[in-house]
């Protein structure tokens, strides 16, 4: 069996004593590839750094949307220039919109939409952070659409509805389901797992962040992707070794990754 954890972020302080015993674990649980996301630019080089000694790992870059009083005149240039300067690079992003505790919404949608054209320069898929923020984000996918802009995706660690779940789906994206999925009291999110066809569904931890059941309130970490996969594979009443085979390629497909799985 094989996995691609599609959202992590192991730069992070609270990884960097154990980082060889945390990659013997990912391989133990069967995760063969990982895709490291980014929050700001100035990451970028640590990043690379981190993929310097996982060969199984590829990574974006971008700007997250609560970052987005950091975009600077010079930001987009920034991006395009890292994006095109390493073959590692498979996605521009995290980027989107995040509504939830901060009034700067139309910032937000102009550095959005910055990227969102790096992306479609560059013909790379974006990775998304979308929060309290749904029918605006659907609305400026939905203005590249009419102008027969290409825009490939994912719509990571999704926690939406059911019915902004179809918007997305419409749209042509991905859905990937993190370890808020095997929540007791996310009934949503389950719901929501339960329509995203086999050939769009993704996986991934966004450890440090959110650990599944039974680790939740513990660091999480790249290995635990499995627990992911085993809740929805249980949640959709298919074998767990079909649903790894389907997000795999999944993976490989948007990404672009190359890894070719069994």
């Amino acid at each position: 069996m094989q996995l691609i954890d599609t959202h992590v972020h192991i730069n992070f302080d609270v990884f960097q004593a154990d980082l060889s015993s945390l990659q013997d674990r990912w391989r133990e649980a069967g995760v063969v590839h990982l895709v490291h996301s980014c929050v700001e630019p100035k990451e970028f080089t640590q990043i690379q750094s981190i993929a310097d000694r996982f060969p199984e790992m590829s990574f974006a870059i971008g700007l997250h949307p609560l970052d987005a009083h950091k975009w600077k005149d010079n930001t987009a240039q920034e991006i395009l220039t890292a994006a095109q300067s390493d073959r590692r690079v498979v996605a521009i992003g995290e980027m989107g919109l995040d509504f939830y505790k901060v009034d700067n919404h139309d910032w937000q949608v102009e550095v959005f939409r910055a990227q969102l054209e790096i992306a479609y320069q560059l013909n790379k898929p974006v990775i998304i952070h979308c929060r309290d923020a749904a029918p605006e984000l659907r609305e400026v996918l939905q203005s590249y659409q009419k102008e027969n802009k290409v825009i490939r995706g994912v719509m990571h660690c999704w926690s939406g509805m059911r019915e902004e779940t179809q918007w997305f789906l419409d749209l042509g994206f991905y859905i990937s389901f993190s370890g808020i999925v095997t929540f007791k009291k996310a009934e949503t999110v389950q719901d929501s797992a339960k329509i995203v066809p086999l050939d769009r569904l993704l996986v991934e931890t966004d450890c440090p962040f959110l650990a599944p059941a039974p680790y939740r309130g513990k660091r999480n970490e790249p290995a635990y992707v499995r627990h992911v996969a085993e809740y929805l594979a249980q949640l959709r009443g298919i074998s767990l070794d079909d649903l790894a085979q389907a997000t795999t390629h999944n993976a490989c497909q948007l990404f672009s990754l190359p890894f070719q799985p069994e």
